[in-house]
């Protein structure tokens, strides 16, 4: 019956009408209507017109009913029908739909630790949203028997940031039981920038090298060394040389004690600093640059002066990324508008245009208003006699 079975089916010139059959119960389709070949050859032709016992029609294309390719393989006696046949002649076939199936359960498997988590969190959920389209887990570990573990880690991961400021080394350790799971290059340590960058409203996409990477880390409270975690100040007590910029590192701040510096002016640029510094020498009051995204050492200085008593005027940038950085220090610190309201907003002649996301200002409501309405930016350069003339008053 086996011969019988692969003199009727079995040779070369009709393994497309045999293949297309399989395809169709892989996806569990059933064999009835129709299947074609375009461009069919001489011998594909004349095989089929053997199977069926007739003319199979003209031209390049052959169209054959495999509800009578059935018919024609039961009345053979080779085998129980065309579906009995394509098992015969091409082994199991496989349910495509329920490996399918299985494979999305395994996958919502190997995410359920992290969706139960980011559930609680709504600041990751457009991150997560991300993973998922841009597919890197998959990238990162193809099967999800390897993703789960990954995915597990992560979630141990972000139940520990933001931190109040931890070595990446440790944070490593205690969440994944090796010092080494976040470095840089390794897919945990891809997966966990990406959040870290998330939860400070940053692209989620790693950019700006080993610069990008500290930033986003240690806005999530994770630092990756010391040294590197810088903070600039102009007239606070203890500054080496009085009236020039001083850089302090995390490593000392971390044993400083309280700092007492009555009101500390904020700024976000570092031109403010050195403007100030020309001008104003040793007669300039306490001033801070968050230089950006505040790092460690810029939250820990911060921090230490607020123990000291401090108070805080905030001044930076008119555009979202500004706001965004100043509503992290004013959710975290609080301040007195310095020259950042929507009344010195709109004192500011300036045409450059105003992109991004708009946010809310907390500190002044009429502000993120009035720049979503007027929707142009103002950098701190623009501003920067004004600024200094403050500081001179005190």
């Amino acid at each position: 019956m086996t011969d019988h079975l692969t003199r009727l089916l079995g040779g070369d010139d009709l393994a497309w009408l045999v293949e297309r059959a399989r395809h169709r119960l892989e996806h569990g389709r059933p064999l009835t209507g129709t299947v074609s070949l375009t461009a069919a050859t001489t011998g594909q032709r004349r095989a089929l017109e053997t199977l069926l016992g007739r003319r199979a029609g003209t031209g390049r294309s052959l169209t054959v009913s495999l509800d009578e390719v059935d018919r024609v393989v039961r009345a053979s006696g080779a085998c129980a029908g065309l579906a009995d046949a394509v098992v015969r002649l091409r082994g199991p076939v496989r349910d495509l739909p329920a490996l399918a199936a299985e494979r999305d359960d395994a996958w919502r498997s190997a995410f359920a630790a992290l969706d139960a988590h980011v559930a609680g969190r709504p600041e990751l959920s457009g991150w997560r949203a991300w993973l998922d389209a841009s597919g890197l887990v998959r990238r990162l570990a193809p099967e999800a028997a390897e993703a789960g573990p990954l995915l597990e880690r992560l979630t141990a991961v972000l139940s520990r940031v933001p931190s109040a400021g931890v070595p990446i080394g440790r944070l490593a350790a205690e969440a994944c039981g090796d010092a080494h799971a976040l470095d840089d290059g390794r897919p945990l340590g891809t997966l966990a920038l990406s959040a870290a960058r998330a939860l400070c409203g940053l692209p989620y996409a790693a950019e700006g090298g080993a610069d990008g990477r500290r930033a986003a880390w240690g806005a999530a409270g994770v630092y990756l060394d010391e040294l590197s975690s810088l903070v600039l100040s102009l007239g606070l007590p203890g500054d080496p040389v009085p009236g020039e910029p001083h850089v302090r590192t995390l490593r000392q701040l971390r044993r400083s004690g309280p700092i007492a510096a009555g009101m500390v002016r904020v700024c976000e640029n570092p031109v403010v600093v050195a403007a100030a510094a020309d001008e104003l020498g040793a007669a300039c009051p306490p001033l801070v640059c968050v230089n950006g995204r505040p790092s460690l050492a810029v939250w820990r200085l911060l921090d230490l002066l607020a123990a000291g008593g401090a108070r805080f005027a905030y001044h930076g940038d008119f555009d979202w990324g500004g706001v965004a950085i100043a509503a992290a220090v004013h959710d975290r610190m609080g301040f007195t508008p310095w020259r950042y309201d929507a009344s010195s907003y709109e004192k500011v002649t300036c045409d450059a245009p105003l992109g991004g996301r708009p946010a809310p200002t907390p500190w002044d409501p009429a502000l993120s208003a009035a720049m979503r309405a007027r929707a142009v930016r103002v950098e701190e350069e623009l501003v920067l006699a004004d600024l200094l003339g403050d500081l001179r008053t005190g």
